[in-house]
């Protein structure tokens, strides 16, 4: 009796440890709800020249749903071609993360995209205790603190680059297409951007991607996100394998802090 007592004992107080389970908590000090960013995207190509390709808006809703007890983001990234791009290959994406406000880790993601005909349609609940990854197709191991794309985002717009000095690599890895990639933000340092909305003290980080269809290098995109209370990404190239594409900051709205910058 006393060592049945003794197991029942072992496991309720296993379950409650697991119940409990604490997260990290990542100071935020850079965006609220309701945050709206768009986006005019260029493409440029020997062929080509300089064409108008599409827009892209990335929006934190006001909505607080709880997961497991837990207030949550909800981020949507939207993104379309547009022009005379649109006449010759259509691509539309649609990508949703709900993601913890404390831990800045995703609860659940869902990506829908059209590309011409081919259509592609995902849903992710990560269960984070248990370090799994669920999708429809599969459940897949993850570690601790894996992102999604969206939440990545937002993860690294907190990180701390007080003391860093330019090629500091932060790890950052993230959840996509029910695989896991280690992937890396490199802090490159601080330079001034000019665009048409006017001109910004930037911090340039380049994110690491997978190589081979349609990217050659590992560092192949230069983010330029303001250095100030918002860190908001005003400017974005990307060296593809034909050509470059570039994403230029146009409208804003719903700033965590007043945004530092010269207005043209």
């Amino acid at each position: 009796m006393n060592r049945l007592f003794l197991a029942i004992l072992l496991v309720v107080s296993s379950w409650q440890s697991l119940s409990a389970q604490s997260y990290r908590k990542i100071p935020n000090n850079y965006f609220n709800r309701g945050e709206k960013l768009n986006f005019k995207v260029a493409y440029h190509s020997l062929l080509t020249g300089n064409l108008t390709a599409g827009s892209a808006t990335l929006e934190l809703t006001h909505e607080n749903k709880q997961i497991g007890g837990r207030d949550t983001y909800h981020a949507i990234g939207y993104g379309k071609t547009t022009g005379l791009i649109e006449m010759f290959y259509h691509i539309e994406e649609r990508f949703e993360s709900f993601f913890d406000e404390e831990a800045l880790i995703p609860w659940y993601f869902s990506r829908n995209t059209i590309e011409n005909k081919y259509q592609k349609n995902d849903m992710v609940t990560f269960r984070h205790k248990e370090k799994l990854a669920v999708s429809p197709k599969k459940t897949t191991t993850i570690p601790e603190y894996v992102q999604d794309i969206i939440s990545a985002f937002y993860y690294a717009r907190c990180l701390d680059l007080t003391s860093a000095k330019p090629g500091r690599d932060f790890p950052v890895p993230f959840f996509l297409d029910d695989s896991v990639y280690h992937s890396k933000v490199r802090y490159m340092g601080k330079e001034t951007v000019k665009i048409k909305l006017g001109k910004f003290d930037c911090l340039k980080i380049k994110p690491m991607v997978a190589t081979g269809y349609v990217f050659d290098d590992p560092y192949p995109v230069s983010v330029w996100v303001t250095d100030d209370q918002n860190r908001i990404p005003v400017l974005i190239e990307c060296e593809l394998s034909v050509g470059s594409a570039r994403a230029e900051l146009v409208s804003f709205s719903g700033l965590a802090n007043p945004l530092m910058f010269q207005p043209k």
